[in-house]
């Protein structure tokens, strides 16, 4: 065969090779393709987040007050909670695949004794005294106090050795402190016992979230906040139904739940395990400044709930230390450089939708500019009188009934 024959047929097998069907391979764009996103918008599940956390606050502080459906029993009120959220993560795992992740931990039952109990131990004393809290203190100082949980994991992880202490950082979450502390020399209705509780559930918190931290800080042990209500729910309700039936199952009676309701203690957990549910749909769909400011702004929904619906006296005093710790609260999460870079998107935003809307800019300007005057002259006005009473007045003086007549007393 000669190099021109050689030539030929090389050039006809290439033409048969172009015209040839080629057998399907795997298609690199099928791979990197991105996994089926949801048609909700974001917002639905920030929004989502923001009221069953704010409704599972509000729910249990109408529970268990003692001016409302007097329920003085928290931990039996947990207890019921971990109880029901025991029974719908198993029942999830078996027919849904929310927990799917929980085939990607190593569980085994050394980890379990090691790791697990003793995290849930922490996590039972938290919801413990966060519980107990309620009967003592109101929504909106509750509020306040948690603010400083961020300092308490701080504080937390030093000691415990997880991160190295850090001065800068210490300077960052002074200015919540400081806040916290005006707030609380501001409170009105300040009851001793329940700063104690509280201050001890933050601490608790503050140990717990340290220890999942070391726990997830191998990727064999990566749990999302469900699959880690499905390890931690059952030992807590067992410990929290031990520590019941010590201080709070002998005194009460059939009367205290029927007085409550089956189906309003129903509602109660089914909302506080939807909350579970939300946290884990709301991961990875908003940015962390979102979920920053969520935060901060379902904390001032809750001030302003308790004020209304319990008529909670908030002073100027403790909404001026409650600034200055939502304010460091930010600045600590996100940091100076992250800050400015935020307000400087936001101030082009907000110049872009000025000149697109002038009309609706002035507007909410305005709005704003009258509902900040309504709050300042709200809580700077006086209470005139708390203690008169006119029917005592009037006993007093006889010569004003004579002149209102009987029915005026």
């Amino acid at each position: 065969m000669t190099a021109e024959d050689k030539e030929r047929k090389s050039e006809d097998v290439s033409h048969v090779s172009e015209r040839a069907p080629v057998l399907p391979t795997v298609n690199p764009a099928a791979e990197k393709s991105p996994p089926p996103t949801s048609s909700l918008h974001p917002a639905v599940y920030v929004i989502a987040w923001i009221a069953l956390s704010s409704s599972v606050i509000l729910f249990n502080k109408q529970i268990v007050d003692p001016d409302n459906l007097n329920f003085p029993f928290p931990i039996i009120l947990t207890t019921w909670h971990l109880a029901f959220a025991t029974l719908m993560t198993q029942i999830l795992a078996r027919t849904t695949t929310l927990l799917d992740g929980r085939k990607t931990v190593r569980m085994t039952g050394k980890v379990y004794l090691r790791a697990i109990v003793p995290i849930g131990l922490f996590f039972s004393l938290s919801l413990i005294c966060g519980n107990i809290t309620y009967l003592y203190l109101s929504v909106a100082f509750i509020q306040m106090l948690k603010a400083t949980t961020p300092v308490a994991v701080l504080i937390a992880g030093w000691t415990l050795g997880v991160s190295q202490p850090n001065m800068q950082v210490l300077f960052k979450v002074s200015f919540i402190v400081i806040g916290v502390i005006i707030a609380s020399l501001g409170e009105i209705k300040f009851i001793l016992i329940g700063f104690v509780f509280q201050v001890g559930g933050i601490m608790f918190e503050a140990i717990r979230l340290v220890m999942v931290q070391r726990l997830l800080s191998s990727a064999e042990y990566k749990m999302d906040p469900l699959v880690s209500l499905y390890y931690f729910a059952p030992v807590c309700a067992v410990m929290n139904a031990a520590v019941s039936l010590i201080f709070e199952v002998p005194k009460i009676q059939m009367d205290d739940i029927w007085r409550v309701g089956a189906f309003t203690l129903l509602a109660n957990a089914m909302i506080a395990f939807a909350l579970n549910v939300s946290v884990v749909f709301l991961i990875g769909k908003t940015s962390s400044l979102v979920l920053t400011l969520c935060g901060v702004l379902k904390d001032i929904l809750l001030v302003a709930a308790s004020m209304m619906i319990w008529g909670t006296p908030v002073s100027p005093l403790q909404m001026f230390g409650y600034s200055i710790a939502l304010g460091g609260l930010v600045y600590y999460k996100l940091g100076a450089d992250k800050l400015k870079e935020y307000l400087g998107h936001g101030g082009r935003a907000w110049a872009e939708y000025g000149v697109k809307h002038p009309v609706m800019r002035k507007l909410l300007v305005l709005g704003a500019a009258l509902m900040t005057m309504l709050l300042t002259m709200g809580m700077l006005a006086p209470r005139y009188a708390p203690q008169y009473d006119p029917k005592a007045y009037l006993a007093q003086h006889r010569y004003m009934t004579s002149l209102l007549g009987d029915k005026a007393i």
